[in-house]
């Protein structure tokens, strides 16, 4: 059990706890919530004994293993595999003791100890998480230095969660991750053996990992059974109690001082009137309930304009050439789109939002933008790109040199930038705050579509609220890339599957995607256990009905292929064709040629339905044979 009795602690003057007490029970997972800036990291290090408490206690039963997933990115030579497995500090002494011990009776021990603690299956339960968090077997014997800060972070989480401690401690684990991961850090957790205490924003996770919430909020720590859902409800059912007090004590009040001013100063009712001074005194007081103000998003609305916004047709893009990394794009994004990306990292969302941006030039296919299309793109790179030692005010005057010092903090103040926060050093900014600067520069002019790639990692709740609320009143198009399942769900109305090179509709809502996944994930894991179990001549054997069934599924794999790719082609065609109607000009030009288009668009649509069920056929076929 961690008990926490009495906490104080302070922080450059301002109190961060106090005395705050709780009791988290030993096997519970718990996930901590509150606003950015009330200390949960904090209480983490306060755990650990990184930083010492001012105040109280913070005890445990027994002598626990805590573990914490390490800040710095771990990097050099090692691999993956090899930096997770070297995290269970336990197997590695042993085995390298058991290279050098002589004595039988000290050998026993080892050995003993080894089988107890899994040492021989090791490897093959590091390979798991690691593939879990999106590593495939190549991946995981690359040398750590070729993986980018977000990768190795992934892979310092790996380690922490392969040691399996008995008090695991998470901050913010899903920042560095897709979808795809987060979904089987949700299904790990959920099963983990030990006392969990997550720090989230992630309300599907804080809703699926954990039975109960620890909220931090005024200095104090108090804990609710139950789902992130069942703490919003609780939570609301006592701030109505509270408010409900708080206007009944204010009446009471009210009529007693009515009193004391109309009497206190007549000698008959003087006594009568100190008796009632005595029991206002006695009331109390009732905090209010006050949302922060702060948390606010205002986008800017950008004018009307014609569709569509952008249109491609069997596009190309990567970064080298003769290397596309996604093909045959076509795609149409109208003033009134919301469509969200999915696919694991690395499959090429965050290249297309930099196509769809304009960042990067189709190596191939046909592009049309509108002209003066404005596009605000949010990345995580560029909350860092901050300056530190200049103001939220100085760089939105940098892309506002000729407005109004009252223009630029009217737009500061829609983020909310109050007249003071303005005037902050970004280094004594929240990585929250930081986040909503970002977003208030990328539309300061008030583009038509906003491109979010991850714009949540660094906000609390409240504040992904807030910007769902805002995404859902800007009037513009939004592409957005997120691994908050509640963000896209409440946002997107279209969603696209970047994946395998291609980006294709993706028919359904994110419960089916949700399903995909674990699908694929259960899918792996079974083909992984089964094989790694077979004997030399089994594996052989399996190969062989392997390239055989391959070999049958050919013809059936060509036509399906052929169907697919006839249907992108008829796709595209009717996307340009679409797009040509779109335009104004052409309905004042000859009506012989928008007769024609019309025309063209008809047999185009009929090839295509035809198209599809022969594509779908064939793909039925596959699959019945597979």
């Amino acid at each position: 059990m961690l008990q926490i009795q009495n906490l104080t602690y302070r922080i450059a003057g301002r109190v961060l706890f106090d005395e705050a007490s709780v009791s988290v029970p030993t096997g519970h997972k718990v996930g901590m919530v509150g606003r950015n800036g009330t200390g949960k990291s904090t209480l983490l290090k306060l755990i650990t004994a990184d930083l010492q408490v001012d105040g109280g206690s913070i005890g445990f039963a027994g002598k626990p293993r805590i573990g914490k997933v390490a800040q710095e990115a771990p990097g050099g030579d090692t691999t993956p595999l090899q930096a997770v497995m070297a995290a269970d500090t336990e197997r590695t002494a042993l085995l390298a003791e058991a290279e050098t011990a002589t004595d039988p009776i000290r050998i026993s021990e080892i050995q003993m100890r080894l089988a107890d603690i899994g040492a021989h299956s090791a490897e093959a339960r590091a390979g798991s998480i690691l593939a879990g968090l999106g590593f495939d077997t190549e991946m995981q014997n690359r040398p750590l230095d070729d993986f980018s800060g977000g990768w190795r972070m992934r892979v310092a989480l790996a380690a922490t969660l392969f040691s399996q401690p008995d008090l695991l401690l998470l901050d913010e684990p899903t920042n560095h991750l897709d979808l795809e991961a987060t979904l089987w850090l949700e299904g790990y957790l959920k099963h983990y053996p030990h006392t969990i205490l997550l720090v989230s924003h992630d309300r599907d996770l804080l809703n699926r990992a954990v039975d109960g919430i620890l909220h931090l909020e005024n200095g104090k720590l108090t804990y609710y059974r139950g789902t992130y859902d069942n703490f919003v409800r609780q939570r609301a059912e006592k701030l109505a109690q509270l408010e409900a007090q708080r206007k009944k004590v204010d009446a009471q009040r009210k009529h007693m001082q009515a009193f004391v001013d109309r009497f206190r100063y007549k000698a008959s009712k003087a006594r009568q009137a100190q008796s009632r001074i005595k029991a206002i005194e006695k009331l109390g007081t009732v905090a209010a309930f006050n949302a922060d103000p702060s948390v606010v998003f205002r986008f800017p609305q950008p004018e009307e304009m014609a569709p569509p916004l952008i249109s491609l047709d069997r596009a190309a893009v990567g970064y080298a050439a003769g290397k596309p990394i996604l093909r045959q794009i076509g795609l149409r994004i109208d003033p009134d789109d919301r469509i969200a990306l999915l696919g694991a990292n690395g499959n090429g969302k965050s290249t297309l939002a930099k196509l769809i941006a304009g960042r990067l030039t189709p190596m191939e296919g046909d592009q049309h933008r509108s002209a003066k299309f404005r596009v605000g793109f949010f990345a995580q790179h560029q909350i860092e790109d901050l300056e530190a030692e200049r103001t939220p005010y100085d760089h939105m005057h940098d892309l506002m040199p000729n407005a109004r010092p009252e223009l630029v903090r009217s737009r500061l103040g829609a983020f909310g930038f109050s007249q003071n926060k303005a005037d902050v050093k970004i280094s004594g900014l929240s990585g929250g705050e930081r986040a909503r600067l970002t977003l208030a520069l990328i539309t300061h002019d008030a583009p038509h579509m906003l491109i979010l790639d991850e714009p949540t990692n660094h906000l609390d709740v409240d504040a992904r609220d807030a910007l769902i609320q805002a995404l859902n009143e800007y009037q513009g198009a939004v592409v957005l890339i997120s691994h908050d399942p509640h963000l896209v769900e409440l946002t997107a109305d279209r969603l696209l599957l970047v994946a395998d090179g291609r980006v294709t509709p993706f028919d359904g809502d994110m419960e089916d995607y949700r399903r995909l996944i674990l699908g694929r994930n259960k899918a792996a894991k079974d083909e992984r256990v089964s094989y790694s179990d077979m004997s030399a001549d089994e594996r052989q054997e399996v190969r062989r009905i392997a390239a055989e069934q391959r070999k049958q599924l050919a013809p059936l794999r060509k036509k399906a292929d052929a169907a697919e790719k006839l249907l992108e082609r008829l796709t595209g065609e009717h996307a340009k064709i679409a797009a040509a109607l779109g335009r104004p000009a052409i309905y004042n030009g000859p009506k012989d040629k928008l007769a024609e288009l019309m025309r063209v668009q008809g047999e185009l649509e009929k090839k295509i339905a035809e198209t599809e069920a022969a594509w779908m056929e064939a793909e039925a076929a596959l699959e019945k044979a597979g």
